[in-house]
């Protein structure tokens, strides 16, 4: 069985590849929204794209149906999941949003939503447990935590203030 390496890539997901028999990287893109890309590159060239194939979530599942796969993983992750009743998700702040150059604080994100901003990503770079007065900018991504109703009004509250 060949060893799937797994790379974080900050502010977009994880990517998951391996080298498959005949040399080739293959791999898929978790991106946070949950968006899949599946790829396949050259043996001369890992970086290289020959095959790039954006997936939905249904298309993802039937890949894995057709390659004898299991949803049995899937199923337990949402049931565990539905009876904690917890939900992460990587919600970005939108260039047209009322908060861009405002603090964390003026959203009033917990008060009004239930859910927690854990950490803020900006590009590269992590900022765990902001504060209140932490400056929000456009294209940065908060790591929510909260039910998954909190997470979507967190969401809604980004967007329309």
């Amino acid at each position: 069985m060949a060893d799937v390496r797994e790379t974080p890539l900050p502010g977009v997901g994880v990517r998951y590849d391996f080298t498959t028999s005949d040399g080739r990287r293959l791999g898929v893109v978790h991106h946070r929204s949950g968006r899949r890309e599946m790829f396949m590159c050259a043996p001369t060239d890992p970086d290289s794209a020959l095959l790039s194939l954006a997936l939905t979530e249904e298309d993802s599942r039937s890949l894995v149906d057709a390659l004898g796969g299991s949803r049995v993983v899937e199923s337990v992750g949402q049931i565990q999941q539905h009876v904690e009743g917890l939900a992460i998700d990587w919600i970005p702040v939108e260039t047209d949003s009322v908060y861009v150059g405002r603090e964390l604080g003026d959203a009033k994100i917990r008060t009004r939503t239930g859910a927690s901003i854990v950490a803020v990503i900006r590009g590269d770079e992590a900022f765990p447990a902001p504060g209140p007065d932490f400056p929000m900018q456009a294209d940065d991504m908060l790591v929510v935590v909260g039910t998954p109703p909190g997470i979507e009004q967190t969401r809604l509250v980004l967007s329309t203030g």
